[in-house]
This record gives structure tokens, C-alpha cells and sequence, in this order.
């Protein structure tokens, strides 16, 4: 099992900008593919991205966050990141980092991540 630790999250106006971190110890984070989700309040988790094992791997993004959000990750300090911009009130939410030992079937699935972080709250003022 991997923990996993998110920062990066706060306070910022429409078109504004924030990079998300999440922390990984406890086990290699080459090990794991990994992927951000996030979560409005009164409704449900939604996936955002996701990267596959590798440093400069693979992404994967949803619809509303393509060309906005970018996903990477830097293995050898064991680290995730989401760079967030051009932010609209919509994008308000707690950010959650998760990570999966095996190559999900669907990896916007939230039922596919095994490993959770506690979230990050990014709050976009209109």
C-alpha cells in the first residue's frame, strides 16, 4: 500500500492558476499508475487525469479539463502533479490523488484506484 499526501490547493480567482502535488511514501511511485480525481460538493467523485508508470508517461484527461489541466509526474522524487489553469468556478473542488498497482480497465473508474489521499480543496472565485 502506498500513502499518498496532496497540497497545493487554496483560493484563486477565474483564470487564475494553482499546480497540485501528491506526495507518495511508503512504496516506489514507478510502481503505480496514477490518476486525479475530484469531487464538488452534492455530487459525485468525477476523474480528471491520469498518467501511466513512467516519468513523461502516457495521459489521459476529461473532456472538461482538456487544454487546461496538465497532468506529469517525477518518479524520482516519488511525486505527482496536476498544473491547473485557465480555472472557472466550476473547477471548485476537493482534489483527490489515487493510484493503482495494475493497469486499470477503465481508468476513469474511481472503483479502480486502490490508494487514496486525503484531498486538496481548490476553491475558484468568480
Amino acid at each position: 500500500q502506498v500513502q499518498l499526501v496532496e497540497s497545493g490547493g487554496g483560493l484563486v480567482q477565474t483564470g487564475g492558476s494553482l499546480r497540485l502535488s501528491c506526495a507518495a511514501s511508503g512504496r516506489a511511485l514507478s510502481s503505480y499508475f496514477m490518476a486525479w480525481f475530484r469531487q464538488a460538493p452534492g455530487k459525485e467523485r468525477e476523474f480528471a487525469a491520469a498518467i501511466t508508470w513512467s516519468t513523461g508517461g502516457n495521459t489521459y484527461y476529461a473532456d472538461s479539463v482538456k487544454g487546461r489541466f496538465t497532468i506529469s509526474r517525477d518518479n524520482t522524487k516519488n511525486t505527482v502533479y496536476l498544473q491547473l489553469n485557465s480555472l472557472k468556478p466550476d473547477d471548485t473542488a476537493v482534489y483527490y490523488c489515487a493510484a493503482t498497482f495494475v493497469r486499470p480497465n477503465t481508468y476513469s473508474n474511481p472503483k479502480s484506484y486502490a490508494d487514496w489521499g486525503r484531498g486538496t480543496q481548490v476553491t475558484v472565485s468568480s
